[in-house]
C-alpha cells in the first residue's frame, strides 16, 4: 500500500514538472541579468501561484480551491490595520512565515528570514497603494482577560447581537441565513469559515481572532468590530468562538489540512524542477522542503 501511494505521489509530482520548467524558461529569458534578491526569491518560491506579475494568475493558479492573492490592488485579507487599509510590512512577512491554515499558501520557512523580509518588500512592488498611501498604525490588541464561563455566555450573547450568526450560522458552522449568497469583491462565492473546525486560517491563537474580529477581512464580507463592540465584548467573542471549536479538520500526509496538501504539491514540484536544472530548491543545501520531501519518501517506504 505505501509502494502506492509513493508511486502515485510520484506521478502526481512528475506531472506539473514540465510545466514548471517551461514557466521558469519562459522568466528566466526576461528577467534581469542581476535580478533583486526579492524578485529572485518571489518567482522561484511564489510565482507559480501568485503569478509572475502577482496578479494571482500563477499556472498553478485555477488548480487551488481558495484562490492566491492578486498582490496588484494591495487588498489583504490578514492584517494588523484598520478595515480597507494596507497591511504592515509585518504583517506581510507573517504570511510569508507562517501561511495560512487550510489553504495552499503553507509556511515558507525553507527561506531564511533575510530572504522573507527581501521578498516582502518585492510583493509590496506589485501594488502602487504602498508608493502612494501613508503606512498605517497598527490596531491594538490589549492583553486578554482571564476567560471564565461569564466571558463566554457574554461572547456567545454577542456573537448573536453582532449578526454572526447570519453568516457563520447559529452553531458556528457556517451555516447562517446569508451564507449561500456571500461574494467577495470581485464577484466570486465565499463561504463563511465553519467556527467550530481547528485551524483556523488566521491561526487559532486568542491573539489571532481577536485581530481578525477587529480589522475585518478586506475583500470578504467579514465586516471590522472594532467599532462596533468594545475590547472586552471582542474578547468574549474569542473565548466564545474557541468553546465551539471543538473538532479537527480531516488531516492528510504530514498532517496538512485541506488544499495544504495541494500546496505541498506545488511546493515538491518546484524543488524538484530547480533540482533538475530548473531554478526553484536548488542550491539551497537541505532546506525545509528538501527534508520533507525526504522524511516523506522514507514514510511512505516504511523506512
Amino acid at each position: 500500500m505505501k509502494r502506492a501511494i509513493l508511486i502515485c505521489s510520484v506521478v502526481l509530482l512528475i506531472g506539473g514538472l514540465s510545466a514548471y520548467q517551461s514557466y521558469y524558461r519562459s522568466y528566466a529569458g526576461e528577467a534581469q541579468a542581476a535580478p533583486t534578491a526579492g524578485e529572485r526569491i518571489y518567482l522561484e518560491n511564489c510565482a507559480a501561484c501568485h503569478g509572475e506579475r502577482g496578479d494571482g494568475k500563477g499556472p498553478e493558479a485555477d488548480r487551488l480551491k481558495t484562490k492566491p492573492r492578486d498582490f496588484t490592488e494591495g487588498i489583504y485579507k490578514f492584517r494588523s490595520t484598520a478595515s480597507g487599509s494596507l497591511p504592515l510590512d509585518e504583517d506581510i512577512f507573517r504570511i510569508i512565515s507562517r501561511g495560512v491554515r487550510t489553504t495552499s499558501m503553507l509556511a515558507q520557512l525553507h527561506l531564511s528570514e533575510t530572504e522573507r523580509w527581501a521578498a516582502t518588500e518585492y510583493i509590496k512592488t506589485f501594488s502602487q497603494r504602498f508608493k502612494t498611501e501613508k503606512t498605517p498604525e497598527p490596531v491594538s490588541i490589549p492583553n486578554p482577560p482571564q476567560p471564565d464561563t461569564e466571558l463566554v455566555a457574554l461572547g456567545q450573547r454577542m456573537y448573536t447581537d453582532a449578526g454572526c450568526n447570519q453568516c457563520h450560522g447559529s452553531d458556528g458552522k457556517g451555516d447562517g441565513t446569508s451564507a449561500k449568497e456571500l461574494k467577495d469583491d470581485w464577484g466570486e462565492p465565499i463561504a463563511p469559515t465553519d467556527l467550530t473546525l481547528k485551524p483556523f486560517k488566521s491561526g487559532s491563537d486568542p491573539g489571532d481572532l481577536y485581530r481578525t474580529i477587529s480589522t475585518g477581512l478586506n475583500g470578504t464580507p467579514m465586516p471590522s468590530y472594532g467599532g462596533v463592540l468594545t475590547p472586552q465584548e471582542r474578547w468574549s467573542v474569542v473565548f466564545y468562538i474557541l468553546s465551539i471549536a471543538t473538532r479537527e479538520r480531516p488531516r492528510a500526509m504530514m498532517g496538512l489540512v485541506g488544499d495544504e496538501v495541494q500546496g505541498m504539491r506545488i511546493d515538491m514540484r518546484a524543488a524538484m524542477a530547480g533540482m533538475m536544472g530548473g531554478r526553484g530548491m536548488r542550491d539551497r543545501g537541505g532546506g525545509m522542503m528538501d527534508r520533507n520531501m525526504r522524511d516523506m519518501m522514507k514514510d511512505m517506504m516504511g523506512r
